[in-house]
């Protein structure tokens, strides 16, 4: 394979047009490929990423036969990525499929038991992993600045439900459900959407902890899902590793609740101010000595995610190279989103 990875998106909304502008400046990937069924996102994406007209797709799996593109970018509504991460593989695709992988657990393992993925890489749109102050935060727990690490606490809330109104007073929205967030049968929710991150966060320091194995957590839901309709719209659970490490993760759609983690260790603790941040970082450091970490981003952390990607298939690799999302997460990620949300 050439020094390029040839890239193709099917599903052309805002998360595809942010991942989109990120190939700017990257040396070792190329955007060359969309598809669509929408025809006016077909004509912006095809002017703005200058795309050939022979590489535009009304229908996605004409794209997935293009022979020029290794890897497809699958940012479709969360039901329908196991249907087309599964005609990817079997078309022999390198793949990156937008957060959560899958909205539960029985495709998650039909799919990733799938003979062709021991050939080829599947990566989770977690982009926030390739953020420089996640790599500072891993760092530090590896020198042992706070010692062993005993819990953390991670938060993914905006409101999204009410507004505020003249003298201060709030009015719930109708929900709608035209948008993805809203609706049930797309995969909507604030635990598949929002609660995926903390998930996600969650497997990465626990990883980090010797003699943990991440596939042995116990789950416990500590308040009843808030509903509206029939979307969960706000919750919280404990995860507990082998007994030795619990994080306590709260999803929100309902209350401003932020984006921090706080990791607690033995002799102090990391808080991340911004967890999901694509702009500068902001770490504070109580450990051995107390210090606020500052970290600017050079390049969007979209661009990261490509770039490295992009790396890993240039290099072979069928898993991400860490701190990316491997195979065997994203299967335990989708078995914990699927407790949560029917527990």
């Amino acid at each position: 394979m050439n020094g390029i990875i040839k890239w193709g998106i099917i599903g052309l909304g805002n998360i595809a047009y942010k991942f989109a502008k990120s190939f700017y400046n990257i040396k070792n990937a190329k955007l060359i490929a969309i598809a669509s069924k929408t025809q006016n996102k077909l004509f912006k994406f095809k002017d703005e990423f200058s795309i050939s007209p022979n590489n535009c797709y009304d229908e996605y799996e004409k794209l997935l036969k293009n022979n020029e593109v290794d890897i497809i970018y699958i940012a479709l509504p969360n039901n329908f990525h196991s249907e087309w991460i599964y005609k990817s593989i079997e078309l022999n695709k390198h793949i990156l499929v937008e957060k959560p992988a899958f909205i539960n657990f029985k495709d998650a393992q039909k799919i990733l038991s799938h003979p062709n993925l021991n050939n080829f890489f599947l990566g989770e749109g977690f982009m926030f992993r390739y953020h420089p102050q996640i790599t500072k935060t891993i760092e530090l727990i590896k020198s042992n600045e706070i010692g062993d690490i005993i819990s953390m606490e991670t938060s993914f809330g905006k409101n999204l439900i009410t507004k505020k109104k003249f003298f201060g007073f709030f009015k719930s929205q109708k929900l709608d459900n035209q948008k993805r967030i809203f609706n049930k049968s797309l995969g909507g929710g604030a635990i598949l959407d929002h609660g995926s991150y903390t998930v996600s966060m969650s497997l990465l320091i626990a990883s980090l902890i010797d003699g943990i194995d991440i596939k042995n957590f116990k789950l416990s839901i500590n308040n009843k899902k808030h509903m509206i309709e029939d979307i969960d719209v706000e919750s919280s659970i404990e995860l507990f590793f082998d007994n030795k490490f619990k994080s306590k993760i709260t999803a929100s759609f309902l209350n401003d609740i932020g984006n921090r983690t706080i990791i607690n260790g033995k002799n102090g603790k990391i808080i991340i101010s911004n967890t999901w941040n694509s702009d500068a970082g902001e770490i504070y450091l109580k450990g051995k000595e107390k210090k606020l970490l500052k970290m600017e981003n050079k390049k969007n952390i979209y661009s990261l995610e490509i770039e490295r990607i992009s790396d890993d298939i240039l290099n072979n690799r069928i898993e991400a190279s860490y701190p990316g999302t491997k195979k065997n997460e994203i299967l335990i990620s989708s078995q914990i989103l699927d407790r949560w949300l029917n527990g």
